[in-house]
């Protein structure tokens, strides 16, 4: 277990993604399907279907809307077939960036996706060529301000919820489970914390890579932005940390 780290800023448009609702909706409801797809269709039998329905609702989704995701999986006929993909690739400097998509068409997400590595200086890479240098993971996350409990109740949290790790930070904490024990872990967590601000298997870097170069962040940063812009693209996942008074003024 680790009480802290910098991992924080290493996907620095959460707020700024959030303003973006239309956006938001279309990759919550991209999870659902996901999560649907992955188990049985019911919440009642699907923990991580269950939890992309909860998120769902925390952000006022309809649920016509949130049953027609759904349906997208049971009943398949007409609807448009998503595809789950993954990009790797280096920004500029040598840093691993790892792209998630659900795409319900391959040409079109790749070519986004590569012309946009190519635009900011980057390169898209073969499968395999980065991932290495993450831990596939399963990530919980909650807001600290929605949380009433210290970091010592947290790590206690962690624990007996079988967690493998567990990272406070002021304006969040965000607990790490193995893939296969993740929906029993969230499970376990949501026993005692409620719904999180998010839940999904993603990818957590092994070694992070100091950029200390602010134009070399200015550009990381737009293609962070430009690559979570895409309507295919899910989250975007790098190896990188920014010194917090070049991040703060290039936040300004």
């Amino acid at each position: 277990m680790a009480g802290h780290s910098k991992f924080k800023n290493i996907q620095h448009r959460k707020g700024a993604q959030d303003k973006k609702r239309a956006k938001v909706f279309t990759k919550v409801l991209k999870d659902i399907i996901v999560a649907a797809k992955q188990g049985a269709p019911t919440p009642d039998s699907n923990s991580k279907l269950r939890h992309a329905i909860a998120a769902a609702k925390k952000i006022n989704i309809p649920k016509d809307r949130i049953d027609n995701a759904i349906k997208q999986v049971t009943n398949p006929t007409g609807q448009d077939q998503y595809d789950e993909m993954r990009y790797e690739g280096f920004a500029q400097g040598g840093i691993a960036i790892i792209v998630e998509a659900l795409t319900d068409n391959r040409n079109r997400t790749a070519s986004a996706v590569r012309s946009t590595f190519s635009k900011y200086a980057g390169n898209l890479g073969e499968t395999g060529s980065v991932s290495f240098m993450f831990d596939h993971i399963g990530i919980i996350t909650y807001k600290a301000d929605d949380v009433k409990a210290d970091p010592d109740k947290i790590m206690q949290i962690a624990i007996e919820s079988g967690a493998i790790d567990v990272v406070s930070e002021d304006d969040e904490h965000t607990f790490y489970t193995e893939i296969e024990s993740f929906s029993d872990v969230l499970d376990n967590i949501v026993k005692e914390l409620g719904d999180p601000e998010e839940s999904y298997i993603g990818w957590r870097p092994k070694n992070l890579v100091s950029v200390e170069d602010e134009d070399k962040c200015r550009t990381l940063f737009k293609l962070v932005d430009t690559l979570e812009d895409l309507d295919d693209v899910q989250r975007v996942f790098g190896n990188y940390e920014v010194p917090d008074h070049i991040y703060q003024k290039l936040l300004s």
